[in-house]
């Protein structure tokens, strides 16, 4: 995919990603190829909320495609829309060479903290036991 990450710090996660070795055999850059440099972004975000020893995984992305790009690298910038204790959402816009935005992403993760972080009976624990 060619992602590289240029920032990445609470609130900010930024990357690139080249056209490039993304396209649909017409010739543009590829829809699925914009749903994966999204949520590398997004999944980056999250973890970096989830903490040290938490984890996060993707419950939900959507994809806007504003318009086609054919060529040249695109820019990510991820910024948080809600976090809180189990799950956060992020929004994602994507942009070509020059400035315009031609992808929009919204993911969504559910959010589990480390053991250290963790409330003592939260349903997030590890142990899920069903009693028949």
């Amino acid at each position: 995919m060619g992602i590289e990450i240029r920032r990445c710090e609470p609130g900010l996660v930024t990357g690139t990603m080249p056209v490039t070795g993304n396209r649909q055999p017409t010739g543009i850059l590829h829809g699925g190829a914009n749903a994966v440099f999204a949520e590398t972004l997004g999944s980056l975000a999250a973890l970096m909320y989830a903490g040290p020893d938490g984890n996060a995984v993707g419950l939900d992305l959507s994809c806007t495609h504003h318009r086609w790009v054919s060529s040249g690298t695109l820019t990510g910038e991820c910024r948080p829309l809600y976090e809180r204790e189990s799950v956060a959402s992020y929004q994602i816009a994507i942009t070509d060479g020059s400035g315009q935005r031609t992808c929009t992403a919204l993911l969504t993760c559910v959010i589990r903290r480390g053991a250290t972080r963790r409330r003592a009976g939260h349903p997030q624990d590890d142990s899920r036991r069903t009693e028949h």
